[in-house]
C-alpha cells in the first residue's frame, strides 16, 4: 500500500506533508512524500522563512519517483499546495504520466488555494492549472468551502448551491467531490460539515465545531482519505473514518490548548519494572 503525496513541507507545525505523512504511515501505509516548498512554518504566523522550491528540483524528485517504479506500486496519488504555476504544470505532467502508466491509480486533488481567514494565498496562474489540468484527471477533489467557490464562481452557502458548485467540479471529470469545513444556511449552530457529492447527491457528515481552528486540517483529511482508500475502503467509509480521526485530533488539541494540531495521543505510561 503506497501513497505518493506531493505538497508543501514545513519545519514547524502541521500543514501539507508535515500534517499528512505521519498519520498515513500510522495507518500502515507507505508514503513517498515529495515537497513543493521548504518553509519554516505556515502563513498564519507573523513571519515565514524558506521558499517555494524550483520547479526543476520538483521535476527531478518526481523523475526519481518514476525511476524507483513507485508509480506502478502506488494505490493513491495526492496533490496539495503546489507553490508556483511552474510546479503546478510539472505536477500535472507527472500526474498525467502516472495515470497512463497505472490505470488503477486513484488521484486525490486537494486544490489548496486559500481559506476564509487568509483569502487567496497562492500565486496567480495556479487556479487555472488546477481547474484546466488537474481537476479533469482527478478521481476525487477535496476543496474547502472557500476553494469550491473560488473554482466555480458559485456562492455555495446553501445545500442547493453547494450541490450546483460540486456538480460543476464533477462535470470536469472527478467521480466525487468532498467539500470540507462547510457551514450552510441550514447547518445547526455549533456544527461544521464535511460534505461528499457523488452521483449528484450530497452526503452530509456533521461534527461539533470546537473553539479552535488550527491550520492543516484539510491536508490531514485528504491524507487520511488517501490512506483508507489505499487500504481498500470505499470513498464513503474512508471519509467517515477520516472525519472521526480528525475530530479526535481537534479534541486533543483543544484540551492541550495548543496552537498546532496534536497529531499524537498522550503516550501511555510504561508499566515495566526495573530489576
Amino acid at each position: 500500500m503506497l501513497v505518493i503525496s506531493i505538497q508543501s513541507q514545513v519545519v514547524f507545525g502541521h500543514v501539507g506533508n508535515s500534517a499528512a505523512v505521519y498519520p498515513m504511515q500510522a495507518e500502515g501505509v507507505t508514503v513517498a512524500a515529495v515537497p513543493t516548498t521548504l518553509l519554516s512554518n505556515h502563513p498564519r504566523y507573523p513571519t515565514m522563512r524558506g521558499r517555494v522550491l524550483d520547479a526543476d528540483l520538483v521535476a527531478d524528485l518526481l523523475l526519481g519517483v518514476e525511476e524507483r517504479g513507485l508509480i506502478e506500486q502506488a494505490a493513491v496519488l495526492v496533490t496539495g499546495y503546489l507553490g508556483s504555476p511552474a510546479i503546478a504544470d510539472t505536477v500535472a505532467d507527472f500526474a498525467e504520466r502516472a495515470l497512463e502508466r497505472n490505470p488503477k491509480l486513484v488521484y486525490l486533488c486537494d486544490p489548496v488555494m486559500g481559506d476564509d481567514d487568509l483569502g487567496i494565498f497562492v500565486a496567480d496562474g495556479i487556479k487555472e492549472v488546477i481547474w484546466e489540468r488537474l481537476v479533469p484527471i482527478a478521481s476525487l477533489v477535496t476543496p474547502n468551502q472557500f476553494e469550491l467557490e473560488l473554482l466555480t464562481n458559485i456562492k455555495a452557502r446553501d445545500a442547493s448551491r453547494l450541490l450546483a458548485a460540486s456538480r460543476a467540479v464533477a462535470a470536469r471529470g472527478p467521480v466525487g467531490v468532498v467539500d470540507t469545513g462547510c457551514t450552510l444556511i441550514d447547518t445547526p449552530p455549533g456544527i461544521v460539515e464535511t460534505i461528499l457529492c457523488s452521483d449528484g447527491k450530497l452526503l452530509r457528515i456533521a461534527t461539533p465545531r470546537l473553539q479552535i481552528r488550527p491550520c492543516g486540517t484539510g491536508d490531514l483529511l485528504t491524507g487520511l482519505i488517501a490512506a483508507h482508500l489505499a487500504k481498500g475502503q470505499d470513498v464513503e467509509t474512508a471519509l467517515r473514518l477520516a472525519v472521526d480521526h480528525i475530530f479526535g485530533v481537534l479534541e486533543r488539541t483543544q484540551r492541550a490548548k495548543a496552537h498546532e494540531m496534536c497529531l499524537l495521543p498522550r503516550p501511555r505510561r510504561s508499566h515495566s519494572k526495573k530489576f
